[in-house]
């Protein structure tokens, strides 16, 4: 089953729609401050998926390349960062949707990159992975989790699908939390209902990852509302600040750092 994409390279190179067989799977959240941001500003939520680099948390929010414009050359965008260059090449394929990244950048500079997918899912979806893969939670789960936060750790570890006793692979209804999470792998699905999103990244010599922005109405604390993110990533870490040597991607003596997205409907997964 194939997948169309949409993409707005003047407002950060935003995916504005997804849809397979009449189905949108991107969430959105129409707000007009998103029409006029620029770099530096904090993270406008409209929806959608956002390329989020060189971090997601931490500074700039949500990374630098969103809040810019990009242009488009034939089938190629990029947009120029001060400190790096970003190019994707986006295509369809028989079963969903590839998409090929460039970051340029001197040798040895350190990012985080997230395709950072707001999902629009129901209360009965489920987030599928392998069980048992480790499972970083972040210290907005806290409350939620067996036993006491440790003091000033960034993140904690458990097992997939309930890492710390916090069951993670449902979305379910409204409670009022907002947890993050990230997966040491770089594939996962979604079911909800009988529609099916396969989600990975690939790239050699990198860390790779998904995260998962599960918000059942706890954020923000003012006005919140719910948003559910499956988010494929290069690292390990939310906030480039908090992440160790194997925690983000480098860049290499080449001056170049090359991936693939690879978004399937209707797959035959787990």
């Amino acid at each position: 089953m194939s997948l169309t994409v949409t993409t707005d390279p003047a407002h950060g190179g935003r995916w504005t729609s997804l849809r397979a067989a009449g189905r949108e799977w991107l969430w959105h959240r129409p707000d007009p401050a998103r029409e006029r941001v620029a770099p530096g500003d904090a993270f406008v939520d409209a929806g959608g998926l956002e390329e989020c680099v060189p971090t997601v948390r931490g500074t700039p929010d949500h990374g630098d390349a969103w809040s810019r414009p990009w242009t488009r050359d034939g089938g190629t965008e990029r947009v120029d960062c001060d400190a790096f260059t970003l190019a994707r090449t986006v295509r369809t394929t028989a079963d969903g949707v590839e998409a090929d990244y460039t970051l340029t950048a001197d040798p040895g500079y350190r990012f985080v990159w997230a395709a950072h997918a707001l999902l629009d899912l129901s209360e009965r979806a489920e987030l599928r992975a392998r069980t048992g893969m480790p499972t970083r939670v972040f210290p907005e789960a806290a409350p939620l989790l067996d036993g006491p936060w440790p003091d000033g750790a960034p993140w904690v570890e458990g097992d997939w699908p309930a890492p710390r006793g916090l069951r993670l692979d449902r979305f379910g209804p409204d409670d009022g939390s907002a947890v993050g999470a990230v997966l040491a792998d770089g594939r996962v699905c979604v079911h909800d209902g009988p529609h099916r999103l396969a989600l990975a990244v690939e790239a050699e010599g990198q860390p790779v990852s998904v995260a998962l922005w599960r918000n059942l109405g706890g954020f923000p604390q003012q006005d919140p509302y719910r948003s559910t993110g499956v988010e494929p990533m290069l690292g390990r870490a939310f906030d480039l600040a908090e992440a160790g040597p194997d925690d983000a991607a480098r860049v290499p003596a080449s001056g170049e750092v090359r991936w693939r997205l690879i978004l399937t409907a209707g797959c035959r997964c787990p």
